[in-house]
């Protein structure tokens, strides 16, 4: 859903995976809103290419083993 007046969408994302990033990442992200902000703006930046195989396996375990992926 996008919301046209704000230009951003709302999701809907399981209690249980939404409370364990905010445990998780609450020293780092005020909420899980800023801490998938952050996630997507980092998988889709245009120098995303340049992180080595090894970097992006980790980055992509990472995500799965939230639930994001």
């Amino acid at each position: 859903m996008t919301t046209a007046a704000t230009g951003r969408r709302q999701l809907t994302l399981p209690e249980e995976l939404c409370a364990a990033a905010e445990e998780q990442f609450a020293s780092r992200f005020d909420n899980v809103e800023s801490l998938l902000e952050f996630v997507l703006r980092e998988i889709t930046r245009n120098d995303a290419e340049s992180l080595d195989h090894g970097e992006q396996a980790i980055l992509e375990q990472r995500l799965r083993d939230l639930g994001y992926i």
